[in-house]
């Protein structure tokens, strides 16, 4: 099976899949979902006298149980961390069966009517994050997912080269001077060997409203596959700066000291400048996938966070004098951030 995940090679491994599942392709209704940022895509099975199931169809083969979304899977729910069940899988047709949790992510349910109050639902989702830091390390295996990986200064620094890559220059159709580009690539490095040197701790990676499910009053957690060692502050700057939401004031800075309860060994002197930091170059990566799938794949819908990613990075860069060189290189060719 190719990496192919045109619609047409979808259908036929779906039907591939429903064959070998006993259930009459003809007779089933497979609904196609939007899926993140990444290669894999979705699909929702509704057979007749079953549960509705949603098929994870990777664009590859992948060795029977080996995935990270199972092993990692597996560990979160060691760590009392909800994560949708998974039912099935097809190794040779790279498709995973897992339960089917609805449409309604904490982005929805917040949008999905006055007078909703969201802090409870934050809460939950600190308590998770607590856990996943303070207790992840009990599960460490230094040879196995997600202990593998981290945020070094090489991952870090290919992260924030592809904003320069995906949002100035292939979205923005940004050219860099000589001068311009070796400054820039100067003053990302020292964000990135920052950022590299402090204790790593088990991350989820894209810890957002759009990837946290509202279930029965709770969460459940999506899209850990590519969690690895990190910053602490790596996830919180992705749930309280999200780049598709806002949340008030208040509850940001409520959530900021729940969480630091939770994990105290976060509660350094320099904490605030730590989370900025993380937060410059979190939202410096969200912009370069949002420009790759603007400018490479077309996908228009990934234009409406950016605009609020954008302002979370200029507040950021205008309140540290460290930062006055990077916003100076950056705002002649992306005016917001002047």
């Amino acid at each position: 099976m190719s990496g192919d995940t045109s619609s047409g090679a979808i259908d036929e491994r779906v039907a591939e899949y429903l064959r070998r599942s006993n259930v009459p392709p003809s007779a089933t209704r497979v609904e196609p979902l939007h899926g993140d940022a990444s290669s894999r895509a979705y699909v929702r099975v509704a057979a007749p006298g079953r549960p509705t199931v949603v098929l994870a169809l990777h664009p590859e083969p992948f060795v029977p149980g080996s995935l990270p979304q199972i092993v990692v899977g597996a560990m979160f729910r060691r760590l009392g961390i909800p994560v949708p069940a998974v039912l099935d899988e097809a190794a040779d047709l790279g498709i995973l069966a897992v339960e089917d949790l609805g449409d309604e992510t904490l982005q929805s349910w917040m949008a999905g009517g006055a007078g909703r109050d969201p802090a409870p639902l934050y809460r939950e989702a600190i308590d998770y994050l607590a856990a996943l830091q303070t207790r992840g390390a009990s599960l460490r295996d230094e040879g196995a997912l997600p202990f593998t990986l981290a945020f070094d200064a090489a991952k870090l620094t290919w992260e924030l080269d592809f904003f320069r890559s995906e949002f100035l220059e292939a979205h923005r159709r940004v050219t860099l001077s000589p001068s311009e580009s070796e400054a820039l690539g100067r003053e990302l490095s020292v964000i990135a060997e920052e950022l590299a040197a402090e204790p790593r701790v088990l991350c989820h990676r894209d810890y957002h409203c759009r990837n946290l499910m509202v279930r029965a009053g709770g969460l459940v957690v999506i899209d850990f596959q590519d969690a690895r060692l990190g910053p602490g502050t790596y996830d919180l700057v992705s749930l309280l700066r999200d780049c598709y939401v806002d949340l008030p004031d208040d509850l940001t800075a409520a959530l900021t000291r729940r969480f630091l309860d939770g994990v105290p060994a976060q509660r350094t002197r320099d904490f605030r400048a730590r989370f900025d930091l993380m937060s410059v170059q979190r939202h410096l990566k969200a912009l370069g996938t949002f420009g790759h799938q603007l400018a490479r794949l077309g996908r228009g819908r990934f234009a409406e966070p950016v605009p609020r990613t954008l302002a979370h990075l200029r507040r950021t860069l205008r309140a540290y004098p460290r930062f006055e060189r990077l916003r100076g290189l950056l705002s002649p060719h992306v005016p917001e951030l002047g």
